[in-house]
């Protein structure tokens, strides 16, 4: 693998920073999409993530739905549906309309955790146990999505009389399904189902070699995928200057210190708000140390990172999380410092 030939996509969360309201942050989002649509980045997915000030991205069939419509080419998927919170029938019903919609385009994203804390968990399952039921039979709900959304159906057995449900009543395609992950679960999972794994590097950056070797190690060939199919993903702050991009991935670096330490949780703070916060030590040394698994710097320096990483893990595709902050005076329905991520690394790379 050259690393000239590495592969760029994006990974979006919907951001929403001091003064932003929801309607401009997804806005701005479309109007990222686009960017990366032009610039030839090959995937577009969102997150999911629930009762957050900071991000919007809470729903991933809905703003599929949005960003497929305002883009031409690009794919566009979920990174991922966490399955636990979902009846796996609406799941496969979602995607099925979303891939017939755009067909070719769309990418499902499966994954384990809940995205949110417990109450809101309780309140996504209508008061329902979600560790007793959907998180135990994740494999068979991963499976149940599958069946339904294949043209075939999946095949029910009712007191010895046959029955098929459909996820959509005559499909022509259907969305390849990704299992992602930041532990070995999803990482065995994927590979005893043949199915095409990543591992949430941007989110962890630890054990990140061991999980795709494991992944690797274990893959069984499946109708899904003949061999191992995966990628990497990264948190990246692009700027004119390794100095400037430092100081643009601040915010972010606040939000997840917060998030790690159990701090209180607020919309992302502009980049002069981030410049006037002092950490404790400890913190700062997170932060930090957070930050060294990053990829921030000049379009240079960061291309440079970038094919480090993809030599390192042996991909062939890195999909960035643009982390890039904002100042007050930006327009509100825009991110022009993401934007300018995706246009600058783009512009250093040679995207196949």
């Amino acid at each position: 693998m050259s690393p000239d030939h590495v592969r760029l996509s994006v990974l979006d969360l919907v951001p929403v920073r001091t003064g932003q309201s929801t309607s401009e942050a997804l806005a701005a989002s479309v109007s990222l999409a686009r960017v990366a649509d032009r610039a030839g980045y090959h995937r577009y997915w969102v997150a999911e993530h629930h009762n957050m000030p900071s991000v919007a991205a809470t729903n991933p069939a809905v703003l599929i739905a949005v960003i497929a419509g305002a883009t031409e080419r690009i794919r566009v998927g979920s990174g991922g549906v966490m399955l636990p919170n979902h009846a796996p029938l609406v799941v496969a019903e979602q995607f099925a309309l979303l891939e017939a919609a755009h067909p070719g385009r769309i990418d499902l994203g499966i994954g384990r955790a809940p995205g949110s804390d417990p109450v809101t968990s309780w309140a996504l399952r209508a008061g329902g146990s979600v560790e007793a039921d959907a998180v135990n039979r994740f494999p068979e709900y991963v499976e149940t999505v599958m069946a339904m959304m294949d043209p075939a159906g999946l095949p029910l057995d009712l007191q010895g009389r046959p029955y098929l449900l459909h996820a959509t009543p005559s499909a022509s395609s259907t969305p390849p399904v990704w299992l992602l992950g930041s532990s070995d679960y999803s990482a065995r999972l994927a590979a005893e189902l043949g199915l095409p794994y990543v591992f949430a590097h941007h989110f962890s950056g630890q054990g990140t070699a061991e999980m795709l070797a494991l992944y690797r190690e274990t893959f069984q060939p499946s109708p899904y995928a003949s061999e191992p199919v995966t990628f990497l993903t990264v948190n990246v702050c692009v700027a004119q200057t390794d100095e400037e991009a430092q100081r643009l991935a601040r915010p972010q670096e606040l939000a997840m210190v917060a998030l790690r330490t159990h701090g209180a949780l607020q919309p992302q703070l502009t980049v002069e708000e981030a410049a006037e916060v002092s950490l404790p030590p400890e913190h700062e040394d997170l932060a930090r140390a957070m930050r060294e698994r990053w990829v921030i710097g000049s379009p240079e320096t960061a291309r440079a990172q970038i094919d480090e990483l993809a030599e390192r893990f042996a991909v062939d595709e890195v999909m960035v999380h643009p982390v890039a902050g904002s100042s007050a005076g930006s327009d509100r329905r825009r991110s022009p410092a993401r934007e300018a991520t995706l246009e600058l690394l783009a512009g250093a790379a040679v995207p196949r």
